[in-house]
């Protein structure tokens, strides 16, 4: 209900959750405020539910029940707002925040990496390193006469 209409959360390019499937929920903030700190709810959760949504094939799904882990509860993955004084900027840390988590969820895991060998240049330059370190330790060394 960003600026009094609902809207989708845009999670990536090829993801975004409707506003239909979004569960909002408004709070008073805790902490220092102004006049209006005890009259206005201005603390936001937003909630999704991650594995009753249609949005996201099997696969997707069961990567993101792994790598959100202890986050969801029953399913449902909450985030909470309440760094602002305002409900509106509140709304749209936790949207972008609730974005953030998902396409971290659901993003392909990276490549592995390829062991390679080191080139013999940089063998050859680490050994001559070594050489003219233990040459200058070498030459610290007092005749023991």
């Amino acid at each position: 209900m960003l600026g009094g209409v609902l809207e989708d959360v845009r999670v990536n390019d090829r993801l975004t959750i409707p506003a239909a499937e979004l569960s909002w929920r408004f709070s008073r903030a805790s902490g220092p405020g102004g006049q209006g700190v005890n009259t206005t709810d201005s603390r936001v959760e937003l909630s999704w539910d991650v594995l009753g949504s249609d949005l996201l094939p099997p696969m997707l799904k069961e990567r993101a029940a792994e790598r959100l882990g202890a986050r969801l509860v029953q399913g449902v993955i909450t985030v909470i707002a309440a760094e602002h004084r305002s409900q509106l900027r509140n709304r749209e840390a936790a949207a972008d925040r609730l974005a953030g988590l998902i396409a971290g969820a659901v993003a392909a895991p990276p490549r592995a990496r390829r062991a390679t060998k080191p080139t013999r240049g940089s063998v050859e330059r680490r050994i001559a390193d070594k050489k003219r370190r233990a040459q200058t330790k070498r030459d610290r060394r007092g005749d023991m006469d």
